[in-house]
């Protein structure tokens, strides 16, 4: 071959290479995809229409039904810690309470024990929180906008909140810097967040973004364009609003149904632990509410017919907040389509935990009763999960970190206790030894006027065994002893009667029937006793140590 042959056919051969380079960069980039966690607060698995409750013919959530229904769902999914700060430290640091320090409301998760955005920002990701944080130490993410007034928990109408580049601090701080945007919450987290993907992120980066709403946490503000909303239509109501079957125990009725403690004004009409806090207080009724319901009457009425005008009252109240969650996500997906992102971009959906929509006389968290313990949760992206997929793996909330840190390419670090599911995300298949069961610990005993008693416990597909031990995690009998008192008062001095529950959910799966005490069921809690010593060793979640006014109730009270 002649020089210029052999220079010819170099060159040529270059050329193609260089452009073979080049086609494969946009390739190599979409195997970095962006992510996008969307949580709401106290969205609950019951107010969605995929997860066919008695509330899903009422179509609350279309948008994330369509979102869910495009990847995988979740039906076994479970918060470890059902209140907010709690279940937000374990999302963000991938460990369990006693390990990250965040048992309750007063717990602060400090920017070097945020490993999640932490090990992002090591994978070249652009991290950014928006919206409820409730973390109290300042956000460790590139761009943070978050609520800061309120104890972080931020108000539905008119909201204050702080912004990156701004003094951190609680709004009590004099060196506290806030900005107020007006409005409505779920449309300027939406708002912001749209922000800053349009104008804000480094665009040659993928991006992480924690889009946090406020709603529906009560008091259930909704924004006025749906004060019509199932303004005249019947909601179902759960039949354990009514009946309560043989749920529960005397750690949670009392001695003969009756008050365990009576806490003021609190204490709804019927005067057991078991209907606290199922009345909407009056200081629901504010300017943004509905003025059409008219308090004063409902409490003329008596009986059944009082507690259904009530719930009615409440429920359309939690499921216009939704709506307007709902409609926003839809605002969020449009810009995705719209800049071609949307199938490069792994969108998560939970909520911090579950919530009690009347199931046993309830409202609120706390409670390791399914309603309050199950966690909506769904995947999207067809790059790598197929449309259409359900799994009844179970995960809990220390699960995400790690997970999606190996969807982004990355290896969690040894230090959280959560492990990945990115093989269940990809086949919707179990890894062979998948967890089995899932912990789950309230620590903060008797706190607010649900007066929900501290106890722990485990789940399997099949069973559900819980401890109630009643303590508050302060000695509060020691001399000495210091806790919130300003927050809390006396509450949590109030030591409530030890006792088991358990309930076989393939029988039971609205646990109506407490049957610890079955002779049938010796064996089966006995295993499950033994599953509950291994998990709590397994995640440092023992007592014996830093709290023996605990262990000694647990000591003497296992055997029962």
């Amino acid at each position: 071959m002649s020089f210029n042959k052999i220079t010819y056919a170099v060159l040529v051969l270059s050329f193609f290479s260089c452009k073979n380079v080049k086609s494969q960069q946009p390739e190599a980039e979409k195997q970095r995809p962006n992510i996008i966690y969307i949580m709401a607060d106290d969205h609950t698995s019951q107010a969605f229409g995929i997860y066919n409750s008695r509330l899903s013919k009422l179509n609350p959530t279309p948008t994330l039904d369509k979102i869910a229904n495009e990847g995988i769902i979740f039906d076994n999914c479970f918060v470890n810690n059902s209140i907010c700060t709690p279940s937000r430290a374990a999302i963000l640091s991938g460990q369990h309470s006693q390990a990250n320090g965040v048992l309750d409301l007063e717990g602060a998760l400090p920017k070097d024990h945020q490993y999640l955005p932490i090990e992002m920002k090591k994978l070249g990701y652009q991290t950014a929180m928006i919206g409820k944080y409730h973390l109290k130490d300042e956000p460790n993410f590139d761009y943070y906008n978050v609520f800061t007034k309120h104890g972080q928990q931020g108000s539905y109408f008119d909201p204050y909140l702080t912004e990156t580049g701004m003094h951190f601090a609680e709004e009590k701080d004099p060196a506290y810097e806030g900005k107020q945007y007006k409005g409505y919450s779920s449309d300027i987290v939406t708002n912001i967040s749209l922000d800053w993907l349009k104008n804000k992120r480094d665009k040659t980066k993928p991006f992480i973004l924690f889009h946090q709403y406020k709603a529906p946490h009560d008091d259930f503000e909704y924004a006025p364009r749906y004060k019509d909303y199932l303004a005249d239509t019947f909601i179902p109501e759960p039949a354990s609003l009514y009946d309560n079957g043989n749920n529960g125990s005397i750690a949670t009725r009392g001695k003969n149904d009756s008050l365990i403690h009576v806490i003021g004004s609190s204490v709804s009409k019927r005067n057991t632990i078991r209907n606290m806090g199922m009345r909407i207080w009056s200081k629901q009724y504010t300017k943004h509410n509905n003025p059409d319901f008219d308090i004063h009457q409902a409490d003329k009425l008596t009986g059944d017919a009082y507690t259904s005008a009530t719930y009615q009252e409440y429920i359309k109240r939690y499921l216009r907040c939704v709506k307007g969650v709902d409609d926003n996500v839809a605002r969020l997906i449009e810009y995705l389509k719209e800049e071609g992102l949307y199938d490069n971009t792994i969108i998560v959906y939970t909520g911090d935990q579950g919530f009690m929509l009347g199931e046993h006389d309830y409202i609120d968290k706390r409670w390791m009763y399914e309603e309050s313990f199950r966690m909506p949760f769904f995947v999207r992206y067809p790059e790598k999960i197929k449309a259409g997929m359900r799994t009844d793996a179970i995960i809990n909330n220390t699960d995400f970190a790690p997970t999606l840190i190996e969807m982004a390419g990355g290896t969690p670090p040894e230090k959280m206790q959560g492990h990945s599911f990115k093989h269940i995300l990809e086949t919707g298949q179990e890894p062979e030894g998948w967890q089995q069961s899932t912990y789950y610990r309230y620590w903060m005993h008797m706190a607010h006027a649900h007066a929900n008693p501290a106890h722990f416990g485990i789940r399997t597909k099949q069973y559900k065994l819980i401890f109630f031990y009643g303590r508050y995690w302060v000695d509060t009998d020691k001399p000495g002893a210091v806790w919130n008192k300003k927050s809390w008062g006396n509450r949590f001095t109030m030591h409530t009667p030890a006792a088991w529950e358990f309930y076989d959910l393939t029988k039971d799966p609205k646990e109506m029937n407490n049957t610890y005490s079955d002779p049938a069921n010796k064996e089966i809690i006995a295993n499950l006793k033994e599953q509950l010593i291994a998990k709590r060793k397994e995640l440092n979640e023992e007592d014996g140590e830093k709290f023996p006014h605990i262990q000694k109730v647990i000591d003497a009270h296992w055997n029962d």
